[in-house]
């Protein structure tokens, strides 16, 4: 392994993974905060330092739509957005997971409209965890870097589109140190791209033309067996990368749940800030974190293993997003994964929906709420309010 450090933002972090990883087809519309690792891909490819092809469109719809029909044809393909961009490429998400479509998607979290907001809300990405798109969240630049070269080889290996995401402007625009990998060590992870298209125009065939319900249902169910064999498989992939580039990765990233009462749970740049501050959470009380990177498919085994231990007696669960009506996702599919297993802890949610930063402070005073919660009073904290 040669060890190679570099300051970069999270958005050219994703760029040179893109690269390192040989992708033959990008295709992208730029929207903040999405636009700088676009830019990075343009540069690259304008100045012969990009492997494949880039493509420059009139809209986010145009390029999934593109990336979709490069992907039928056997390349190896990336496009990204955020936001209202994603919400844009809805009907084109379902169509690229039904095909079994192994393009990787960055999102950039941000706030969706109305109002407009520059804010790193998760309610983007988390709008579409039922689209059958594989959801892995980093909480750092390195992170990124890593999670792209993963998502490459998850997608090919499962055949399931795969989205990586990480927070507007906190992580996108933030520079950190990050550990560089070399072209070798990429191409010893990631099996080559395909030399040869799958379709010739001197084999002309028909794709998803129209089916009956027993059809669809077959393809329905095969996409969701397909999906829950993914928690194994990308532990199986974590390994791989951990043996060649010396980082590992995970499904999800504990903390002192052994001795914990309290325990955070955290999604994205919010579980490096909470890991950062429990050694400065006030009082005797060992605290524990949970970071949660796969999100669709939730790793519902390792989850209920985890929240298994006597000793835990409450979850503090923090989203930045929120399902009107119920509550912070995150926490919702938590609550309800939990339910009729061994864990006999409360759950609690502190909701920063809006793009929240949270704080020292305001975490603390998110605590001193909890501890103020009696039985029938709502399960929610509001940052907002705090």
């Amino acid at each position: 392994m040669i060890l190679v450090t570099k300051l970069m933002n999270g958005n050219e972090a994703a760029a040179l993974a893109v690269k390192l990883c040989k992708a033959q087809v990008v295709c992208a519309y730029p929207i903040t905060p999405q636009t700088s690792l676009v830019e990075n891909i343009a540069e690259m490819w304008a100045t012969g330092n990009f492997p494949g092809e880039y493509i420059s469109v009139e809209s986010e719809y145009s390029a999934l739509s593109y990336v979709v029909g490069a992907a039928y044809a056997g390349a190896r393909t990336f496009t990204a957005t955020s936001s209202q961009g994603l919400a844009y490429m809805h009907e084109l998400l379902h169509w690229a997971s039904g095909a079994r479509l192994p393009i990787v998607l960055v999102n950039v979290n941000r706030a969706l409209g109305a109002p407009w907001s520059l804010e790193p809300d998760q309610g983007d990405s988390l709008s579409q965890r039922d689209t059958g798109w594989i959801q892995l969240y980093c909480s750092n630049v390195q992170e990124i870097m890593d999670t792209v070269i993963l998502a490459f080889r998850l997608a090919e290996e499962a055949r399931t589109p795969c989205m990586v995401v990480y927070d507007g402007f906190t992580l996108s625009h933030t520079y950190e140190v990050v550990d560089f990998p070399n072209q070798e060590e990429v191409d010893q992870f990631l099996s080559p791209p395909p030399q040869e298209a799958l379709f010739h125009p001197s084999r002309p065939e028909t794709i998803q033309s129209v089916t009956d319900y027993r059809y669809l249902a077959r393809v329905v169910q095969a996409g969701h067996r397909a999906m829950l064999q993914v928690p194994d498989a990308l532990k199986k992939i974590g390994r791989s990368f951990s043996r060649i580039f010396g980082r590992d990765y995970f499904l999800l990233k504990e903390t002192g749940l052994e001795e914990a009462k309290t325990v955070f749970v955290a999604t994205g740049a919010i579980a490096q800030t909470v890991e950062s501050f429990l050694p400065l959470l006030d009082g005797e009380e060992v605290f524990g974190y949970l970071q949660l990177k796969l999100f669709r498919p939730l790793p519902e085994k390792e989850i209920i293993t985890a929240f298994s231990r006597e000793n835990i007696e409450k979850l503090i669960i923090i989203d930045r997003n929120l399902s009107r009506g119920m509550g912070g996702i995150f926490a919702q599919e938590i609550r309800a994964l939990l339910q009729g297993t061994a864990f006999r802890g409360k759950i609690f949610e502190l909701n920063l929906a809006g793009g929240i930063d949270l704080t020292l402070e305001l975490l603390q005073r998110g605590m001193a709420k909890v501890a103020e919660q009696k039985d029938g009073d709502e399960k929610i904290i509001w940052g907002v309010d705090l």
